[in-house]
């Protein structure tokens, strides 16, 4: 049986507010806009760094709290920084509020949790040469 060969292209995130989480993964994480249907209702796909997509289109229903980290599903996207603290400056810069300090990672390193406008949560990590992740 030959090896499944791919690669991750895109992820898909329905938002309450398409265009709002749009402007703010461009305005506060960088994210450049690599397409918009330019319909009613929108969506876009916005590249993050290491070509990651995120797919940004209008939700049609919620869980009641994406913030908990436990319910069953996609929970978080991890960014890898090389420096969590030089990353939070940045945020906080942005307007964006840390409520927990960073705490160790599963695999080495630590990693430091915030949210989008709409709840969802990513979080930094940050590895260190030994980690089994290097």
């Amino acid at each position: 049986m030959s090896e499944l060969k791919f690669s991750v292209e895109h992820i898909g995130l329905p938002a309450h507010d398409p265009v709002a989480l749009k402007d703010w993964y461009v305005r506060v994480l960088g994210a450049k806009l690599r397409f918009d249907n330019g319909q009613t209702p929108p969506a876009f796909f916005l590249e993050l760094g290491g070509g990651l997509m995120i797919e940004i289109y209008a939700a049609t229903g919620s869980v009641r709290d994406t913030t908990d980290n436990g319910v069953a599903g996609w929970r978080h996207l991890a960014l890898r920084v090389d420096s969590i603290e030089a990353a939070q400056a940045g945020l906080a810069r942005r307007g964006i509020v840390f409520t927990e300090p960073p705490r160790p990672a599963g695999g080495g390193g630590r990693v430091l949790f915030f949210s989008d406008t709409e709840g969802n949560l990513l979080h930094f990590v940050e590895r260190p040469k030994e980690s089994v992740f290097h």
